[in-house]
């Protein structure tokens, strides 16, 4: 087991099947253009081998599948169906649910249980202006069908100062009417926010100011989470729960324990930094071979890790997922 002197080791693996995505959200993609696979992306059978290998060599015990967007990947049920027979605890999934009705069958077939759905407003034409595509009422559908057939949603909105704060309440009030997990992502300092400081705090919305917020409608307890957890988790008593992954406010680098590879190979142990590891090249060899030199290259992923709080990076999320 590799483990760092601060007692962390890699549990959770997140694990972008495509870069492409069918959206191009203004946080995700300055310049609107939306997203393609790259030219280089593994196949499904070789992203399989890397979880097996990864679960062997580094323990990891929890997958989720992102992209860009999972759901219009033609890997993704190949690759559903190889990682589903590996025994981990747990497999989610990240969409941003313009497929998801279409895909559900096939995601209840290969037992995914829990989704995460990116939803960042209630107004259809605030989302058309964040989202740059799809459309709402088909996304809303795709959740109630979900929820219908049994799944565990938790909804991830980014509240951005100037485009979407008043849809914080709307979308709170919508999710524990629902039953759904409601998450608020701080906005964070990566990609074209990483050297602009002047954009970043003009769209910036703290755990403060949304705690706030939300106290002028609802008394709250904070509720427990697991050690690991990004996010800072609330009760609303006799109604539901929310979250807030407070990457600016309330640093969780201590208890880190996730490894994020991309679609192209690349290993990457923190999104604070710009360090990542391939490992495209080692999906090819038998596993005596494969797993020593993955071993040595983990340490430096894990060593890529920041000790205390999240720093801003310009490695760009739409390529590694959320």
């Amino acid at each position: 087991m590799i483990v760092d002197r601060q007692g962390r080791r890699f549990r959770n693996l997140r694990i972008s099947l495509t870069s492409a995505c069918n959206y191009a959200c203004t946080y995700c993609v300055p310049n609107g253009k939306r997203l393609v696979a790259a030219q280089d992306e593994l196949s499904a059978e070789a992203m399989a081998r890397g979880v097996a290998y990864l679960i062997e060599a580094a323990g990891i015990e929890r997958l989720r599948i992102t992209g860009g967007e999972p759901l219009v990947s033609p890997k993704l049920e190949a690759f559903m169906s190889a990682v589903g027979k590996m025994g981990l605890e747990d497999i989610s999934l990240t969409t941003n649910g313009q497929l998801l009705a279409k895909k559900l069958p096939l995601l209840v077939d290969a037992g995914i249980r829990r989704i995460n759905v990116s939803l960042d407003t209630l107004d259809a034409g605030a989302f058309r202006g964040i989202a740059r595509g799809g459309d709402l009422a088909t996304v809303l559908d795709g959740m109630n069908a979900a929820n219908a057939a049994g799944m565990k949603i938790k909804v991830n909105m980014v509240p951005l100062r100037g485009q979407n704060l008043d849809q914080v309440m709307p979308l709170l009030d919508y999710c524990l009417e629902r039953g759904y997990e409601l998450r608020f992502i701080e906005l964070m300092r990566m990609g074209h926010l990483a050297n602009d400081s002047n954009a970043f705090l003009q769209q910036f919305v703290s755990l403060q100011q949304l705690l706030s917020l939300i106290g002028e409608r609802y008394e709250y307890l904070q509720a427990d989470a697991p050690v690991d957890a990004t996010a800072v988790r609330y009760e609303i008593p006799g109604q539901g729960f929310f979250g807030v992954i407070a990457n600016e406010s309330v640093p969780f680098c201590r208890t880190c324990s996730r490894l994020r590879l991309s679609s192209t190979g690349w290993l990457h142990g923190c999104l604070s930094s710009s360090n990542r590891h391939y490992i495209g090249d080692l999906l090819d060899k038998p596993r005596h071979q494969a797993l020593p030199a993955l071993q040595r290259l983990l340490v430096k992923a894990l060593g890529d890790k920041q000790e205390v709080a999240f720093s801003g990076g310009a490695t760009v999320m739409k390529i590694i997922g959320g």
